[in-house]
């Protein structure tokens, strides 16, 4: 039968992996293939994707891809599972003791002045960059789910000035399936770090040490981290170091990243094996008595065809046979084979094929997990069910339960929204508006009882103090928006999101996975769009990217807020709910538009790993909120402030730098006026309005400072400018038209400069016949 056939709660075990490419190949280092045993444990609310439990941990496939592996179901899954357990007493070696590495000559260790450079990998979701925190004392962002290191990060190992570790984009193997995956390779083969330091999940040792093994034929000293020990403990399980480190051939340290747990002997380790190039004492996983030695036999005989070639391209050739034995593209190609050796290549792998019964990809994969079999059957005490893994699933069955699911979903983000924009974050900020306000009118009165200069009280007060207050009072919207979305991403729900919405995504042309950055772009646009580096399809992270912009972004806040204060008052919070949703309806229309145009056909496979529920660390979630409030603020100081005295000396000045007794006849309307006609059948043809939204490109909150600065401060005045109607058709506009330059930049570095010229362009006019559409309605309805 086909594994989409499996009843909920029935186990087989898989005969056959069919399809081809780079998404059987990421079935494979998954750990889907023949002789493995999965459970089905549910279905998405909608009957797809799937959720599979396998190798201990759980993952997602659409039924369409399920349909391509054959399995065998199993009634007594006892006899597919090793129960053994150690027993015997393991110490711990100390720091160069295990004697099993193989070093360097003497005198050829690495001299004091040269840097050790680490690479820090694992696999997605193992705790990398709370490690990375914690060896180089850095702020980087942690989040459960798999993906949010999207980019390296450096930064030097604290009291070791001469070292730099790089953070590197979790990944499950060395073969690319995404573009993040793509950057981790590139790295480790081109840049070619003094060292590795591979954190690997204690509490999934199957699926982690596939990786593990492939960057031990790197051959790059290395020392692997288990991270996550104190789970293990706490659930009653064990692992036997010492044992563990004589079957790989490596330092094997026990960590909690977390809990700063086994840090400073990680350190001790990696920068021994670095210093000494102590290399991986294994790199030869074959079992010679396993289908009759027909992979060590390859594996060898394909060394000796390529070990000059391997040589001249700079490529480890252990990693190189086994890439050229799964029929790796881009090694054969960096290879430089003749006719001749591709030819006896051919019939290398047809030998092993033919001996082993399976194909090439499947043989090398069920080798490396024959290997870590043999591993955790010697040195693994499993642990009983994980207290994280029980609370998971009973949390599952409410948030992704088949009736519960969307109504939860649904009822979460109205939540959100409702305690930012209702509650607590309107509060805070009228809060801190009252201080700003009570500190605007002390200056005031200070300045005017120094007698200053009428022109620099102006620039103090209606420049500095109006334009930039008038954003920072919304600072505390925007942090508690953060908070929100910063406590979901941690705790593991937006994975859940993307299981539950991706067959509602795929209609739209899109994977569950790419809501998660689209759900980002709620609080900015900018680390949405770096975010999508998670899809592993190009056409699906082009229009992840391009449907971003649509998630109304944080900064634009204090524009809705502004608005519905003066205009909608008791309804602000409905106001605020309805914008978001209408942005998220024009972002459906446009997908379905672009799914029918440029980027037809299906989108990227939904291959995902959930994890389990945690809960959030309070100091990554402080340190978040910290980052964005530090980043506000900056931006206030800087862009936001230039723009504010930029917009006050046009305002204040004619061509002729006299002082100008009406704002109608300054510098800023005549620039202004000529963009002003553009806005005429939009109902907002005032030139202060064109200027607010020209410098709103910069900054999306100097909206607001250029027209309480425009306004001279006074933001009741606003009814002067606007009716009720077209307050509406103005939230429209800014709702929709161009992001800021930040996000028009991060545009640019992932898909160049073209497509970043185009969804400027793209959002002005979808803004714009968007507020003409509003506003031909109004006019109809006898609202204008």
């Amino acid at each position: 039968m086909k594994l989409n056939e499996l009843s909920i709660g029935q186990s087989a075990s898989i005969i056959s992996v069919g399809g081809s490419g780079a998404l059987r190949q990421h079935f494979l280092d998954m750990g889907v293939l023949p002789g493995a045993v999965v459970t089905l444990v549910k279905l998405a609310p909608m009957g797809d994707p799937m959720e599979l439990r396998i190798h201990g941990y759980e993952l997602t496939l659409r039924l369409a891809d399920a349909e391509k592996i054959e399995i065998e179901t199993v009634h007594d899954l006892e006899q597919l599972t090793d129960n053994s357990r150690m027993t015997k007493p393991a110490s711990h070696p100390g720091l160069g003791e295990t004697g099993i590495f193989h070093t360097k000559a003497d005198g050829d260790s690495l001299p004091d002045s040269e840097v050790l450079t680490f690479a820090l990998a694992g696999n997605q979701n193992s705790g990398k960059t709370t490690l990375f925190n914690q060896l180089t004392g850095s702020n980087q962002r942690v989040g459960n789910f798999p993906g949010v290191t999207v980019d390296r990060k450096d930064g030097v190992i604290r009291g070791h000035a001469n070292t730099l570790v790089t953070d590197l984009p979790g990944i499950y193997s060395m073969s690319p399936y995404s573009s993040e995956e793509l950057v981790t390779r590139q790295f480790l083969l081109k840049d070619k770090p003094k060292g590795i330091i591979n954190i690997v999940d204690a509490t999934n040792i199957e699926r982690n040490l596939y990786l593990s093994m492939q960057l031990m034929e790197l051959d790059i000293p290395m020392v692997l981290a288990l991270n996550m020990m104190d789970e293990v403990r706490n659930n009653g399980g064990s692992i036997h170091i010492n044992e563990m480190e004589n079957m790989l051939g490596i330092p094997v340290v026990p960590i909690a990243a977390n809990k700063n747990e086994g840090i400073q002997e990680l350190i001790d380790h990696a920068i021994h094996v670095a210093k000494h190039q102590e290399r991986p004492g294994r790199m030869d996983f074959c079992d010679p008595e396993h289908d009759n030695g027909a992979v060590h036999r390859c594996l060898h005989a394909i060394i000796h065809l390529i070990e000059d070639h391997a040589k001249r391209a700079q490529i480890p050739v252990r990693f190189a046979a086994s890439k050229v034995a799964e029929g790796d593209k881009a090694i054969i190609q960096a290879l430089d084979l003749n006719p001749n050796e591709l030819e006896l290549l051919d019939h290398i792998i047809q030998q092993m094929e033919d001996e082993s019964g399976l194909d090439h990809a499947a043989a090398i994969a069920d080798m490396r997990f024959k290997f870590i079999k043999k591993i955790s059957a010697a040195t693994v005490v499993k642990p009983n069910e994980s207290k994280e893994h029980a609370r998971s699933v009973a949390v599952d069955k409410v948030l992704t339960g088949k009736y519960t699911a969307i109504p939860a979903f649904v009822g979460i983000m109205g939540l959100v929204f409702w305690l930012t924009f209702g509650m607590i974050g309107t509060w805070l900020s009228d809060l801190l508006d009252m201080g700003i306000t009570w500190l605007t009118a002390l200056v005031d009165m200070g300045l005017t009882a120094y007698g200053i200069n009428p022109v620099v009280h102006s620039l103090i007060i209606d420049g500095i103090f109006t334009g930039v207050g008038s954003v920072l009072s919304f600072l505390p919207i925007i942090v508690t928006l953060f908070f929100f979305l910063s406590f979901l991403e941690d705790s593991g729900y937006m994975a859940r999101v993307a299981f539950v919405m991706d067959k509602l995504l795929r209609k739209i042309g899109l994977s569950g996975r790419s809501i998660v950055p689209m759900l980002i772009g709620f609080g900015c646009t900018v680390p949405g769009v770096m975010a999508s580096r998670t899809l592993p399809s190009e056409r699906d992270r082009k229009m992840t990217i391009l449907l971003t912009p649509f998630m109304s972004c944080s900064a634009k806040l204090p524009i809705y807020a502004l608005f519905t204060a003066a205009f909608f008052p008791r309804y602000g919070a409905l106001v605020m709910i309805g914008l978001y949703f209408g942005g998220i309806v024009v972002g459906i229309l446009f997908a379905l538009l672009l799914k029918g145009s440029l980027f037809k056909g299906e989108p990227v496979p939904f291959v995902m790993e959930l994890p389990n529920y945690r809960m959030p660390s309070f100091q990554n979630v402080l340190r978040l909120l910290w980052d964005k409030a530090k980043d506000f603020l900056t931006r206030a100081f800087t862009v936001i402030f230039v723009a504010t005295i930029i917009i006050w000396f046009l305002q204040y000045f004619d061509t002729r730098l006299n002082v100008v007794s009406d704002s109608q006849s300054s510098m800023l309307a005549m620039l202004a006026g000529a963009f002003a006609p553009l806005l005429q059948p939009l109902g907002l043809a005032d030139w202060r309005i064109s200027t607010a939204l020209i410098t709103g490109f910069m900054a999306k909150e100097s909206v607001v400072s250029t027209l309480t600065v425009l306004l001279e401060g006074s933001t009741t005045t606003l009814a002067g400018l606007f009716t009720p109607f077209s307050a509406i058709v103005f939230l429209v506009f800014t709702l929709l038209y161009t992001p800021c330059v930040a996000a028009i930049a991060s545009v640019k570095r992932e898909l160049g400069g073209k497509w970043a010229v185009g969804v400027v362009v793209m959002q002005c006019a979808i803004a714009w016949f968007a507020a003409l559409l509003v506003n031909l309605l109004g006019m109809m309805m006898g609202w204008v």
